[in-house]
């Protein structure tokens, strides 16, 4: 059976002897390794979800693409509570661990799946009715309306067992339990893949439902995602009568977890709706704004293979910030995120200059269309140039997420994405260059300024006061 860390433990105990002290602190890249590769494969699966439907997508014509690419946006913003009390849950459940307290980290888990549940439902009720004044005000030109729309309803069913799906694997990485998210991403991907082409393609003798097969292939796969999650949860006894507790100690735990995913969640929304109005902004270019928007869901999904490793780097980051701040042990803590971050920044710049000279081969198998190739390898010129920074963004981000410090993220990548991506995209896209071309140099430009202030805070703000377990030498932290 399954067995929760620390959950034999009779009493509170926040100081463990060894934690921090042992294997973790004495094999720092090792600790980190042990973390980070389960979650980059678990990341690879992820971005093959997304390839199969920009491949069959593709495979059924442009406008089912640039769709798909509106679309697949739009459900970011739609996850954006999800996700914001995911990251509550890491900092919570991962610092209640540390800290040695395992009644509080199984009561964390209820709380959470909870939250998520309601949350997914509620937004799918209230989304349904306003799909069509969605779709109107996402530009959404008008031969492309009806198959936007279509994909925007079955996406709406898909949100509660979506929040399900993200709030289970984060109580996993949370635990440092990093190979269960990965058995379960391989699940979604393979029943993903395997519905796209047979529905969308009609091929292994399924009927063939065009772009309708894509959405439901998602449904599908996610629901199955997540029972697989639950019942993990379930039989491993992380999810028991015990998790869900008492309404006292549920106002009492409340205000901790609110502390950190509403800046999360408004940081969400800022982020997301910063990327719906960029692609308002693509969508409204006077000059071949489908071809525009076909090369940017292409380039897309390219930019997320090359960013596997940099969301493993973040979610470990968050993993391992939020143990050692439960330990109290503070300066380790930060240590570890200069450590990811400079392990990340060497693995991750080899790997886009041995990547760049194979990009052109990877557009042509996900378009067939010359002028939507063009507009993708000119996306990913200026984003594959900007990686040392969005890595560094990803990175630092991940450790204020596990330090409970979302606020610091919110401020900041908010800030650079609507004081200086999308003022910059318009006039560039719309009056400088007129090209989408000014589009993509506008992203390049925040990245570089939201990175740099990010290493500034990182470096020498006190953003472990954030923190659920407090520094015994907190009065020692710098400021």
């Amino acid at each position: 059976m399954l067995r929760w860390p620390l959950m034999a433990a009779a009493k509170r105990n926040p100081m463990p002897d060894n934690f921090a002290s042992s294997d973790m602190t004495r094999a720092p890249y090792r600790t980190i390794w042990h973390l980070a590769w389960p979650q980059v494969i678990m990341m690879f699966f992820h971005f093959c979800i997304g390839l199969a439907d920009v491949w069959v997508a593709g495979h059924i014509d442009r406008q089912v693409q640039a769709s798909l690419g509106i679309i697949t946006q739009s459900l970011l913003f739609l996850l954006i509570l999800a996700m914001a009390v995911a990251n509550g849950a890491v900092a919570a459940i991962s610092q209640s661990i540390g800290a040695g307290m395992a009644v509080r980290a199984r009561r964390y888990v209820g709380l959470c799946l909870t939250l998520v549940l309601l949350l997914g439902s509620v937004i799918m009720f209230a989304g349904l009715p306003f799909k069509s004044f969605i779709v109107t005000a996402l530009q959404v030109p008008d031969s492309m309306r009806h198959i936007t729309g279509y994909f925007l309803a079955v996406y709406l069913y898909v949100l509660p067992p979506y929040y399900l799906l993200t709030i289970t694997n984060a109580i996993f990485r949370a635990n440092k339990q990093v190979m269960f998210p990965l058995y379960s991403m391989i699940l979604v991907t393979t029943l993903n893949a395997v519905l796209d082409i047979g529905l969308g393609l009609g091929w292994w003798g399924f009927p063939q439902i065009g772009f309708k097969g894509l959405a439901w292939a998602t449904f599908g796969s996610v629901t199955a995602g997540a029972l697989f999650n639950i019942f993990v949860l379930y039989r491993g006894g992380l999810l028991c009568r015990a998790c869900f507790a008492p309404w006292r100690w549920t106002r009492a735990a409340l205000p901790y977890l609110f502390k950190v995913a509403w800046p999360s969640g408004l940081m969400q929304i800022v982020w997301q709706s910063g990327y719906l109005f960029l692609y308002a902004i693509t969508a409204s270019l006077p000059w071949n704004p489908v071809d525009a928007l076909a090369g940017m869901a292409v380039g897309l999904r390219i930019e997320a293979l090359l960013f596997l490793p940099a969301f493993a780097f973040n979610m470990t980051a968050s993993i391992l910030i939020g143990h050692y701040l439960g330990a109290r042990q503070a300066d380790e803590a930060k240590k570890f995120g200069f450590r990811i971050l400079g392990l990340g920044l060497v693995s991750l710049s080899l790997l886009a200059v041995v990547a760049w000279r194979f990009i052109p081969y990877w557009v042509s198998l996900l378009t067939t269309d010359q002028a939507v190739a063009a507009q993708a390898l000119s996306y990913l010129k200026w984003n594959v140039l900007a990686i040392p920074f969005t890595l560094t963004s990803m990175i630092l981000a991940g450790a204020l997420n596990g330090a409970g410090a979302t606020f610091y993220n919110m401020l900041i990548m908010g800030g650079a994405t609507w004081g200086v991506r999308l003022p910059l995209a318009y006039y560039l896209g719309h009056v400088g260059m007129k090209d989408a071309e000014g589009i993509w140099i506008a992203m390049f430009c925040s990245q570089i300024v939201q990175s740099m202030t990010l290493l500034y805070y990182y470096s020498f703000k006190n953003w472990r006061r954030f923190a659920m377990i407090k520094n015994r030498n907190a009065n020692k932290v710098s400021a």
